[in-house]
């Protein structure tokens, strides 16, 4: 059974910083594209930051350009998400999504999603 199990939500200051993880079991995303999506209350699930199979070509929502970055481990099958001067507006459940088909970053391209890690930023 494959899973993705994120980590490291919570409660944070504006301007404070959060690591997600994500561990992944029963196969390897070694060969696959993987990202970071998030969806807020009363929105759609959306992109955040993808990262290509070899982990050299990274991609990101303009509004975290600069402040987050995704990372990977294909040696320990994780993936991880580092998120730097959050913003109120980045408040969301993160999910963690393994192989992305196609070249977009399109949320119904996603074959295997996490559960979930809430993040949630005061002002």
């Amino acid at each position: 059974q494959v899973q993705l199990v994120e980590s490291g939500g919570g409660l944070v200051q504006t301007g404070g910083s959060l690591r997600l993880s994500c561990a992944a079991s029963g196969r390897t995303f070694s060969g696959d594209r993987m990202a970071w999506f998030r969806q807020a209350p009363g929105k759609e699930r959306e992109f955040v930051a993808g990262v290509t199979w070899s982990g050299t070509s990274t991609y990101y929502l303009d509004s975290v350009k600069g402040r987050f970055t995704i990372s990977r481990d294909n040696a320990k099958n994780t993936v991880h998400l580092q998120m730097n001067s959050l913003k109120p507006e980045d408040t969301a459940v993160y999910y963690c999504a393994g192989k992305i088909r196609g070249s977009n970053w399109n949320p119904d391209d996603v074959d295997y999603w996490g559960k979930g890690t809430l993040v949630t930023v005061s002002s």
